[in-house]
């Protein structure tokens, strides 16, 4: 874990957990479909976990998405679980099925 300097002289400790997940949207017929899934599925994962997100590749294919989800927190333990639970969140999801996923902190 990092220490960045702050006001004052002392050092902020941070973590940042990165985790990349490839998707597959089988019921996307088009990147219209693909789009309207993906974002209904990724707004509400943003309201409930409070992660940034990012599609990172794969944008133009219709059933296709790699995304990546970050989570920045004072504690390693803590930005891995906020990202263990956006995957779990994944699982559960009718729309999406996970095709691979990968997990670091910083």
């Amino acid at each position: 874990m990092q220490g960045f300097p702050v006001p004052g002289g002392e050092s902020a400790h941070v973590a940042v957990g990165v985790c990349i997940v490839e998707l597959y949207l089988g019921e996307a017929a088009s990147l219209k479909d693909k789009r309207r899934v993906l974002k209904s599925i990724l707004d509400r994962i943003r309201a409930r976990f409070n992660v940034s997100i990012a599609e990172v590749d794969q944008q133009d294919l219709w059933q296709r998405a790699t995304v990546a989800f970050v989570s920045v927190s004072n504690e390693q333990s803590h930005a891995y679980q906020v990202l263990n639970a956006v995957v779990k969140f994944l699982e559960n999801q009718n729309h999406a099925q996970i095709i691979s996923y990968q997990t670091e902190i910083i």
